[in-house]
């Protein structure tokens, strides 16, 4: 577990689920010590720290990897479904879910908690802002996602 608090901004969400920001290329040893099968990476491949060969350092490791590049400045819900639809076909497995900084992820982990499996908003948005208080284009896309389902806003600021 300590090597997996090395990595950027590491958060486990439960057992089968560990968020963080980009891993260094000795780092992925540790993920599949620790039981991880599945790498999702929602960072571009031209993100700070990305790894041209993630892909392969993942496979080396017997892990599976999914890339959804999610552009910073512009998320999208259609990047959003292209995750739930990952997230749905792992149940069951281990997943380890990261970006540059884990503020990608930590905002798609929340809707996905939130929408897909019933987590109270409130306990969701408290582990969201353990990494991060989404703001701007982040607030607004995380409210709008909510709103398509007839929720209320995540952060009150935007209420």
């Amino acid at each position: 577990m300590d090597e997996l608090n090395q990595i950027c901004n590491y958060l486990p969400i439960g057992p089968d689920l560990g968020t963080a920001g980009q891993p260094g290329p000795g780092q992925f040893a540790a993920l599949r010590a620790a039981g991880y099968d599945l790498v999702v990476n929602l960072a571009m491949p031209t993100s700070t720290g990305a790894l041209p060969d993630e892909p392969g350092l993942v496979a080396a490791q017997g892990m599976e990897y999914v890339a959804i590049p999610v552009v910073w400045e512009a998320p999208t819900l259609a990047d959003l479904e292209r995750f739930f639809d990952v997230m749905e076909r792992a149940r069951g497995r281990k997943v380890f879910v990261h970006c540059a900084l884990n503020m990608r992820v930590s905002a798609f982990v929340f809707l996905y908690r939130v929408l897909r499996l019933g987590v109270p908003p409130d306990i969701a948005r408290e582990t969201m802002h353990r990494i991060w208080q989404p703001d701007g284009v982040w607030a607004a896309f995380v409210d709008d996602a909510l709103a398509r389902h007839g929720l209320a806003p995540a952060l009150p600021d935007n209420a």
